[in-house]
């Protein structure tokens, strides 16, 4: 039997436009909403991420991080 599908957390969260437009369109192409998007992303992490790109590109956008806040 599949699990029920409950929003049971909501959480205020601060993005960048251009993480909000390609979640926005992430969700759209997949039939969802933002939050099941999420939802669907996070309990699937291990799986459809690939560890080595991962790394890298969170050490780019870790880089940059200090300047786009300016």
């Amino acid at each position: 039997m599949p699990k029920r599908f409950r929003l049971t957390r909501r959480l205020p969260v601060a993005m960048t436009e251009d993480g909000y437009r390609r979640l926005k369109r992430f969700a759209s192409d997949a039939g969802l909403d933002e939050g099941e998007a999420l939802s669907f992303v996070f309990e699937n992490f291990d799986s459809i991420m690939d560890e080595d790109n991962l790394t890298h590109r969170l050490r780019l956008f870790n880089s940059e991080l200090d300047a786009r806040k300016k």
